[in-house]
């Protein structure tokens, strides 16, 4: 058994202590009208790691992140770009539902960052995608849009990161035209894999 197999059952440990603080946290009015919180899921261990905004109505009835519309055209992607859900732990910035879905703001954000450092922590990600303005800007402390910064790579804290459009945004914008928000997204995908394959982990750590 290798090192890395023996700390498999630490990292579920470490997990599962996070979803049990998460759900009894109360730091800020997002608990007052939650269904139940929405940690992340995905091996802990994986190398990839995917962060978006915050659940949304299936996620908060669900308990399990990007299941809704949005999660589905990401399941679509990523099995288009032979990339395994399955190896892949997926995230939000804030773990309970903004009211009618709306974009986390700066204090909820600071109020969960704890939780999503200790995930990183944890996971200990190869490659972190930021799916939106809320996660890229939590991670590169940038007033830049999206827009402007999507499919570049940048480093935070030693681990290579990658901001992309949201998955939402995508389902509002139904083109595939060159230069297109889906275009530029499969073009993202791709490069993403890329960086997996040098890694030569498959999406887990080898």
């Amino acid at each position: 058994m290798s090192d890395l197999q023996k700390l498999l059952p630490l990292q579920k440990r470490l997990l599962a202590r996070l979803s049990h603080e998460v759900s009894s946290c109360r730091r800020c009015d997002l608990c007052k009208e939650r269904t139940q919180p929405v940690l992340g899921e995905g091996p802990p261990d994986a190398a990839l790691m995917f962060v978006g905004e915050g659940p949304g109505e299936d996620e908060d009835r669900s308990g399990i992140p990007f299941v809704g519309r949005a999660g589905r055209l990401l399941d679509k992607i990523l099995e288009a770009a032979q990339i395994d859900r399955r190896g892949v732990y997926i995230t939000n910035v804030v773990k309970c539902r903004p009211p009618k879905n709306r974009t986390p703001m700066v204090e909820e954000t600071m109020v969960c960052q704890r939780f999503l450092e200790a995930q990183i922590a944890v996971v200990n990600p190869r490659i972190i995608v930021c799916l939106g303005n809320t996660p890229m800007k939590w991670f590169l402390g940038t007033s830049e849009g999206i827009t402007k910064l999507r499919g570049q790579w940048f480093s935070w804290k030693g681990i290579d990161v990658m901001p992309m459009f949201h998955p939402s945004y995508l389902l509002r914008n139904e083109s595939r035209k060159k230069n297109s928000p889906k275009a530029l997204t499969w073009r993202d995908i791709l490069e993403v894999r890329r960086r997996l394959g040098e890694l030569k982990v498959g999406g887990r750590h080898d």
